[in-house]
């Protein structure tokens, strides 16, 4: 049914948690598993740079996934691309052809305001795919 699934990862707690239900959909259904970081473009008018945006921060996130998923016996295939996160993650899944989007959720979309803003929002419309969201 979940030929690929696309499991993009962030720093953040939620992407964390997200994992576990990304282990049982892919043990499951013996998916293929990509695991992708979206480092976003710093703006032209940005004077430090961010930690997430340095390479080395990208390499280690996408190596411990991939370790935590090796550990359960999953094998996973990594990809970092740059870009506004919302539509690289769906431009990746139409590129792999994606059955599946599995993302965590911050909450920020509960809120009108937070809506417009959330990435996660903006996946659920542009994917080519279905998206399962993990609160």
């Amino acid at each position: 049914m979940f030929k690929t699934v696309l499991f993009p990862i962030d720093q953040s707690r939620e992407a964390r948690e997200a994992a576990d239900v990304v282990s049982n959909i892919v043990q499951k259904y013996g998916s293929r598993l990509v695991l992708l970081s979206v480092v976003e473009e710093p703006p032209a008018e940005a004077t430090s740079a961010d930690p997430m945006v340095s390479p080395e921060v990208v390499a280690k996130l996408l190596e411990n996934a991939q370790v935590l998923f090796s550990q359960e016996g999953i094998q996973s295939e990594v990809l970092e691309r740059q870009g506004k996160p919302a539509f690289t993650i769906c431009d990746v899944a139409d590129e792999i052809g994606a059955d599946l989007i599995i993302m965590g959720c911050r909450g920020l979309g509960l809120t009108e305001e937070g809506a417009t803003d959330s990435v996660t929002t903006r996946v659920i419309n542009l994917s080519p795919c279905p998206v399962l969201i993990v609160p």
